[in-house]
């Protein structure tokens, strides 16, 4: 890597862009980045403009040679590249409504990575990446591509089983959690090392080491009431304290949807008519943000972006390029392919869960224990999630009926059927794979 390292963003024009800059603006001396390619398609064209002249002061306040480029070309951004992130959403904050909207309807949870909305995520967003990958293979097949885009978990796993690239998945939680975990012990972050079983939006944490000692006892003393532990994008609700005693473990916030579904469904109906739906506010807060970004005298990450739900995404991205990078061999958590780390889920399923990030790749780190009362759940969803992801790479909707009723949040299999084809229909543009829609199908003449 003579000369410094070539990065790629796919997905340069997202609100979080500011956040990885200033992360390889901190971290230059020891992640020399020699060029950073911002890459977006013609529709984010104006927020990549945006973002891009935000991302250009930032580097000439810091009098780094990091050379900025802009563009629309995937190719030449990807041409060369050592390592590539990837923060893209396919449909954007539109197809995210209709996620969080459509399940309602039927009585579902509506959630953009968990449950249905979170299926069609994935079957708008795999073939666009593993289409990312076919490009990788032939430009930069030596490249890591790090994945955050959503449903995490599920794309990395569509990318490990149908291309043939070197990739991570990433999500903000274990990074945040590990931050939190560092305000509350008055502890270097460094020195806060918990224990992640499950996948990604579905795991437990069934250890908290601070310093060398596991403080988990104490922190599920001291559960009740804790719902600041959720992040921007789930409500804020209580564990029952007696519960989280005998499961020995903090769930993920995600688990609420499956832990307290009424409670989550209820709410979510009752924010539908006040508020609208959590697109909707996402897409309030990224209007403010890119107003606050289009300001010339700006040249720093503002800290407005810390209202998105998806902060220190970033800063996870920094740390582990970093880590594969100089060869540190630190313990991070990242979604990876389970091998034998779990031993009842299957060999190519992805997991999140602590790993040792070496130069050659992460290495996962077999958990100390998995919570009885965890694994079924968890071997039900991690089916669910397998038979979607098959479903969107191959464009098999037998598949796709299979996996919406496998998945626990799904009442019946007529919800099922009928959701999937309501869902279906209203996303039939961005699903290639799966042909045209049935009404415009030719005749075959019978």
């Amino acid at each position: 890597m003579n000369g410094g390292l070539k990065i790629a963003v796919v997905g340069g024009g997202s609100s979080y862009t500011p956040e990885i800059v200033e992360g390889f603006i901190n971290r230059y001396e020891e992640l020399p980045v020699r060029e950073l390619w911002l890459v977006d398609i013609e529709a984010g064209k104006e927020k990549l403009e945006i973002v891009g002249q935000l991302a250009k002061r930032m580097i000439e306040r810091s009098r780094l040679p990091i050379r900025l480029h802009l563009t629309l070309d995937r190719r030449a951004a990807l041409e060369g590249a050592d390592f590539v992130t990837t923060q893209l959403r396919v449909g954007q904050l539109e197809a995210r409504g209709w996620d969080e909207r459509i399940p309602l309807a039927y009585g579902v949870i509506g959630q953009e990575t968990t449950g249905p909305g979170g299926m069609m995520k994935a079957f708008r967003t795999i073939p666009v990446l593993l289409d990312i990958c076919r490009d990788l293979e032939e430009l930069s097949p030596n490249a890591w591509l790090l994945n955050f885009t959503n449903p995490a978990g599920m794309v990395t796993e569509a990318i490990n089983k149908y291309a043939k690239i070197r990739t991570i998945g990433l999500c903000n939680a274990p990074i945040g959690f590990r931050k939190k975990m560092s305000k509350r012990f008055g502890r270097p972050v460094r020195e806060i090392l918990p224990e992640f079983v499950g996948i990604n939006h579905l795991h437990w944490i069934t250890s908290v080491y601070v310093g060398g000692e596991d403080r988990l006892p104490e922190l599920l003393r001291e559960a009740e009431g804790n719902g600041s532990s959720s992040p921007a994008n789930i409500p804020a609700l209580d564990w029952d304290p007696a519960f989280l005693q005998a499961l020995g473990a903090i769930p993920s916030s995600y688990l609420r949807y499956y832990y307290m579904k009424d409670r989550m469904l209820r709410d979510q109906f009752e924010a539908l008519e006040e508020k609208g739906t959590r697109a909707d506010e996402v897409l309030r807060v990224e209007k403010e943000l890119f107003g606050i970004y289009r300001n010339p005298g700006l040249s720093s990450k503002p800290p407005q972006l810390e209202l998105r739900g998806g902060a220190y995404y970033s800063e996870a991205a920094v740390d582990l390029i970093h880590s594969i990078h100089n060869d540190v061999r630190d313990i991070q958590t990242v979604n990876v392919r389970n091998g034998r780390t779990i031993e009842f889920l299957e060999p190519d399923a992805v997991i999140e869960t602590n790993c040792v990030i070496t130069a050659q790749g992460p290495i996962p780190l077999p958990p100390s224990r998995v919570p009885a009362a965890a694994k079924g759940l968890l071997h039900a969803v991690k089916t669910y999630e397998s038979l979607a992801v098959n479903a969107a790479a191959q464009g098999d909707e037998s598949a796709a009926l299979l996996a919406i009723c496998a998945h626990p949040l799904v009442p019946s299999v007529e919800t099922g059927r009928n959701l999937l084809k309501a869902l279906m229909e209203r996303n039939r543009n961005f699903l290639p794979q799966f042909g045209p829609a049935p009404s415009s199908r030719p005749s075959d003449g019978r």
